[in-house]
């Protein structure tokens, strides 16, 4: 071949399917994936399946898949693309807490149109960043590209999944929660992954804001405040069981709210009832409300308004529980207690 004679494109490649891009794209990651190898891995990436070292036994395996929804939509019209990686491992980590397991291994799905290595490296970048803060390895995962499918404008999504492991003895159940436990409320770092269409509404339609506009009365872009990383829960609460408290419920505030959440974690005959006057709500909430105005109640359902979780405790170990999640920095509140009822969650003071 002459030295100015250009290499013929691939078929596959002018069907919009670059399985170079897609080799160049798994040559940038695999440094950043070895990080989050734990002790019980036993392969490498690359391989059809994933290893790793069962348990054990009086070992119960829990797992959970999950996506970031329409927060994608932020992150393509911002061009920030490390951060959604986190928040996903973020999300399956809480969800799985809520039952007291702790994270063994993750795996990752990407689908696009058309793949961006650098793009892809970046999503993958905030994945190991998730797993490696939660102590967990990212396994394996698969990556689509599927042009016809997703938009050819290079958006993309991403699912994950997640696996742990807990005692028989430590499994959170719900089954022990009684009349008069109490309800405290660990704050969330904004919308964690969850009521973004509603709030792109508002945002861009609705308000016609631009992301480099200041969120009213604050000093943070709606682009920070709508990109804020979903926070993990998972040191906090392990403070805690270490500490000696029973976990006696938990729930993780997610698309639904308290309204949705909280009663997937109560037994019947129980209610839990929320003081919503006894946290702050984050701005952006507030601007949610008025900009779009949606109705006070939707709002409790739709957003967290800034409680990212829950935990049921006994009054008589509630001293102790604060204590810990104070050292913890997960500046914790008290935002409810448990009364007699039908397993459903009643909000009072609602602003």
């Amino acid at each position: 071949m002459e030295k100015n004679q250009t290499k013929k494109q691939s078929a596959y490649a002018a069907a919009g399917v670059d399985i170079d891009e897609m080799d160049r794209g798994l040559a940038k990651i695999k440094a950043d994936v070895k990080s989050t190898k734990t002790p019980g891995v036993l392969s490498d990436i690359g391989r059809f399946g994933g290893l790793f070292q069962s348990p054990g036994r009086d070992r119960i395996l829990v797992g959970s898949t999950d996506g970031v929804g329409t927060k994608l939509k932020i992150a393509h019209m911002a061009g920030i693309h490390d951060t959604v990686g986190e928040d996903l491992v973020n999300h399956c980590v809480n969800d799985i807490l809520t039952q007291g397991a702790t994270p063994l291994f993750f795996l990752d799905y990407l689908g696009t149109s058309k793949l961006d290595a650098t793009v892809f490296a970046q999503v993958i970048a905030g994945f190991c960043r998730g797993c490696r803060r939660n102590g967990l390895a990212l396994l394996g995962g698969e990556t689509a590209e599927m042009p016809g499918l997703y938009p050819p404008t290079g958006e993309y999504d991403v699912c994950g999944t997640i696996v742990g492991e807990v005692s028989k003895r430590d499994l959170v159940t719900g089954e022990d929660i009684r009349e008069g436990d109490m309800l405290i409320g660990l704050p969330s770092t904004g919308l964690q992954t969850n009521g973004y269409s509603l709030a792109r509404k508002i945002v861009f339609e609705m308000a016609g804001k631009k992301l480099s506009d200041l969120v009213p009365g604050t000093k943070t872009t709606f682009q920070k405040a709508l990109l804020a990383v979903h926070g993990s829960f998972l040191k906090p609460v392990l403070a805690v069981r270490a500490a000696g408290v029973k976990l006696l419920g938990m729930a993780h505030i997610t698309g639904g709210g308290l309204k949705d959440n909280v009663p997937r974690m109560l037994p019947k005959g129980v209610d839990a009832v929320f003081d919503c006057s006894s946290w702050k709500v984050p701005p952006i909430f507030r601007f949610f409300r008025e900009a779009g105005d949606v109705d006070a109640m939707e709002m409790y359902r739709v957003f967290n308004m800034g409680i990212g979780y829950v935990i049921c405790v006994r009054p008589r170990q509630l001293k102790l529980a604060m204590e810990t999640l104070e050292g913890a920095s997960a500046r914790p509140v008290v935002i409810g207690q448990i009364t007699r009822g039908r397993g459903v969650t009643r909000l009072e003071n609602v602003p």
